[in-house]
């Protein structure tokens, strides 16, 4: 049997080569050459999906159960390029790891193993598209599991909760059609400014009157554009922002209530306003009886329990279809200065902590018996 110290060497590579070829969501024509490439090597036969999606199954010798894992393939844009700062380069070493493991130990394989290397988990969220291509169907999987590297928990430990665990995220546009006049007259006009500075005020009593404090929600609103001169009167304001929640129901009282505010206000200021919300990924909700299989399967003092938290994932939409579990996988080492948030230009991770998330796969595999 193969063994985990075996395989240090080429997941460490896989980081380093994926590092490397970094690319935007749909664009990951590179990252997937790569990756068939290793599958074709260790001869692990796969399907594409969405021109860069990789999707394949490993079967057990039982095969009563199909159990999913996912990586996400994207990188993010920066100033510099396009640049792995969110830890997909480590998630899909972490899979390839597990793959060539499962597929070197079929002999000791029960349950089938599903692999997926998905594309566009920053947008436009391709988790979704994989699965209106119907590969939960295709693949008849039972659950799915999925990481993600976390420079805010120590290096090697583990964070999650049950439930809800990462917020339904929206975006919205408003969009003020004011009047125009001259800064001296302004019985003439009607003042965008003025609708906007009450508009928000009234927008933050959502959150505090509208939302119980038991509750957790979010409403901001990051930019505003408008206005010309400063003797003329803002016609034209727009403003940006986003909604979190974790509830469906709390969610759509987020929306609901923008809408209203937005009418009240058209109707004060006589005015036009127009409120457009882009729905974004749903919450990440953790199923209980995974995690409490998760529990019993990893080491105790390697398991932080976590509050939720405001960040999305498209991990949630496999999270609808079947029961699933996903987990933070700490990356923070203070001793080698791998402190820098996700998303931060100089985010980065020692390589050890990819075989801590590949041991972590495998003794929950073995814990539940899929592999002996």
């Amino acid at each position: 049997m193969i063994q985990v110290h075996e395989l240090r060497g080429k997941v460490y590579n896989h980081r380093k080569k994926l590092n490397g070829i970094a690319e935007i969501g749909r664009k990951e024509f590179n990252t997937y050459s790569y990756i068939k490439n290793y599958l074709e090597s260790i001869n692990v036969k796969y399907e594409t999906y969405l021109e860069t999606g990789i999707v394949g199954k490993i079967r057990g010798r039982v095969g009563k159960k199909t159990i999913a894992f996912r990586a996400d393939m994207d990188g993010l844009t920066t100033e510099d390029g396009v640049k792995h700062l969110c830890g997909h380069d480590g998630h899909m070493s972490v899979l390839l790891g597990l793959v060539e493991f499962i597929n070197s130990n079929k002999e000791c394989l029960n349950d089938n193993i599903v692999f997926i290397f998905q594309p566009a988990e920053e947008g436009p969220g391709g988790a979704e598209d994989l699965i209106n291509e119907g590969i939960m169907e295709i693949y008849k999987i039972d659950e799915i599991y999925g990481l993600h590297i976390y420079p805010e928990l120590p290096q090697g430990t583990v964070g999650l909760k049950s439930g809800y665990f990462m917020a339904h995220v929206g975006d919205f546009d408003i969009d003020i059609i004011a009047k125009s006049g001259h800064g001296a007259m302004p019985q003439n006009g009607i003042d965008g400014i003025v609708v906007a500075s009450n508009l928000i005020n009234n927008l933050q009593t959502i959150i505090s009157r509208n939302t119980s404090p038991i509750d957790n929600a979010v409403l901001t609103i990051g930019k505003i554009e408008g206005g010309s001169r400063r003797n003329i009167i803002a016609e034209n304001i727009r403003l940006e922002g986003t909604i979190r929640a974790f509830a469906p129901e709390v969610y759509d009282n987020l929306k609901l209530r923008m809408s209203e505010i937005c009418k009240g206000i058209e109707i004060s200021y006589n005015c036009k306003i127009n409120l457009h919300v882009k729905d974004d990924y749903p919450a990440v909700k953790n199923d209980k009886n995974l995690y409490k299989e998760f529990m019993k399967a990893i080491d105790d003092e390697k398991i932080f329990e976590l509050e939720p938290l405001m960040i999305s994932e498209d991990f949630s939409y496999y999270q609808k279809e079947v029961p699933g579990l996903f987990f933070m996988l700490g990356s923070k080492n203070e001793e080698k200065g791998f402190v820098d948030g996700l998303h931060n230009i100089n985010f980065n991770f020692d390589e050890e902590t990819l075989i801590s998330g590949l041991n972590i796969y495998i003794d929950l595999l073995k814990y539940k018996k899929s592999i002996e």
